[in-house]
């Protein structure tokens, strides 16, 4: 189904569709996100785990036992049965509170901190449960995409959508400067930074083409950022 004939649905029936239309956004297994992650790494903690497809995925290619936290009840329930370990909480208040959680070789928190009131604290408190030398891969929104001045200029309002990069749900925004300082507050190095575009076709191949200039940054709507513990 189209994505606007889905929030249409939404509209109509929001319990029905609100799990529908955010589905690709929110259950998928995200390639881009487990290309950064150690294949050596033992020991996951996902933030935000969603239904736990990511993890799953995760899981089944190394081994790795994969521990999740999750808000939304649904998801962890679906979680459940494909992580170690799910925690059903407010990510930020479980790892404030420790949740008796151990230690991990790699953190991920895709598309989630900006969900959160203080993802710098967040961030901070999940860090400092990785082992020395232990990764976090961050997935973050692009506040400085093309598209947001495009839908300012033309609406003029903060576009507000049920799922994707202007998520309403959204309560931090982060340019790709931000991004780095996000993860450099919480004690990581930056490794990486991985772009990605939301065009197809000859924009698509435009954008990559222009993946080294300054203009790259107007045109990832997302960012995937490996930051490594000293």
């Amino acid at each position: 189904m189209p994505f606007w004939a889905l929030v249409s649905a939404q509209a109509s029936n929001p319990a029905a569709s609100r799990r529908e239309v955010r589905r690709e956004a929110y259950e998928s297994a995200r390639p881009d996100v487990q290309a950064l992650v150690p294949a050596g790494a033992r020991r996951v903690l996902d933030l935000g785990c969603a239904s736990g497809a990511l993890g799953a995925a995760i899981r089944q290619r190394q081994g790795a036992e994969v521990v999740g936290i999750e808000i939304d009840p649904d998801y962890a329930r679906d979680a459940e049965r494909r992580l170690d370990r799910v925690i059903c909480a407010d990510v930020g208040t479980a790892l404030a509170a420790g949740a008796g959680l151990g230690r991990f070789d790699c953190v991920i928190a895709a598309d989630v901190l900006e969900h959160l009131v203080d993802p710098w604290r967040t961030l901070r408190d999940a860090v400092a449960l990785l082992e020395p030398g232990g990764s976090a891969v961050v997935s973050l929104p692009n506040v400085r995409y093309l598209l947001t001045f495009w839908r300012l200029l033309r609406g003029g309002r903060w576009p507000r959508d049920p799922a994707g990069p202007f998520d309403a749900t959204h309560l931090r925004w982060f340019t790709p400067l931000d991004m780095r300082e996000l993860l450099e507050q919480a004690g990581l190095t930056v490794v990486r930074a991985e772009p990605n575009w939301f065009f197809r076709g000859r924009v698509l191949t435009l954008a990559r083409a222009l993946r080294r200039t300054p203009l790259t940054e107007f045109l990832a709507g997302q960012y995937v950022l490996l930051g490594r513990r000293p």
